[in-house]
């Protein structure tokens, strides 16, 4: 049986190991690229995503979406939406229900995708859904993914220039990591859901009615 708090406390993150990504990164920076990397995708049954977008720092001015992240156990494709737009392949994977996408706050994503094109999206997975069915309270990446595995996700990338014209190995790791780690808390979570054999501890919850009490 394994044991699991419902909540991880931000202070607990620090002192954890941080995640390094050790399977192959691929910047997507051409539609020629963008096909082979959907076609090589489209053989999996389940990948990780997630998006980037330049931060604003000056009320009023927003971006539109930069990067695209999808990923599988050994491969990180980083899709530079900034120099190549939304291709036809990408949006037909995106909209394909058989393979599974798995994110965080997808519906966030979908929006911020709209602004350079529309599309369908199927085949979608919430993990904030999965997180709430299970008991889990945790909906940010970091924290749940420190909560299930002990290790730590770096943010500090999280408001880089993501339209820069390199991105640096730092930036590559962030968007990667990100994605893959979504991949990787379904894998977990799925088999645990599926086995029955885990029971959530409502650590914070019981703190605080002790103290109330």
């Amino acid at each position: 049986m394994i044991e699991l708090p419902d909540k991880i406390d931000k202070s607990e993150l620090a002192d954890k190991p941080r995640v390094v990504f050790d399977g192959i990164i691929e910047e997507i920076d051409t539609e020629e690229k963008a096909e082979k990397a959907i076609a090589i995708l489209s053989r999996e049954k389940i990948v990780g995503f997630d998006t980037e977008t330049r931060p604003s720092f000056t009320r009023g001015v927003a971006h539109k979406i930069a990067l695209l992240q999808l990923a599988t156990d050994k491969f990180g494709y980083l899709f530079r939406l900034n120099k190549i737009g939304i291709p036809d392949c990408v949006t037909a994977f995106l909209s394909d229900p058989k393979i599974i996408k798995v994110g965080l706050s997808v519906k966030d994503d979908f929006h911020q995708m709209a602004s350079r094109r529309k599309f369908t999206p199927a085949g979608f997975v919430e993990l904030q859904d999965l997180c709430g069915e299970m008991g889990i309270g945790e909906k940010g990446l970091q924290r749940l993914y420190c909560l299930l595995f002990h290790e730590r996700i770096s943010k500090n990338q999280q408001l880089s220039n993501w339209e820069t014209e390199t991105l640096t190995e730092s930036q590559r790791q962030y968007a990667a990591i990100d994605a893959w780690a979504c991949l990787r808390i379904y894998d977990y979570l799925s088999e645990l859901k599926a086995s029955g054999e885990y029971r959530i501890i409502k650590k914070y919850a019981e703190e605080s009615n002790i103290e109330e009490g």
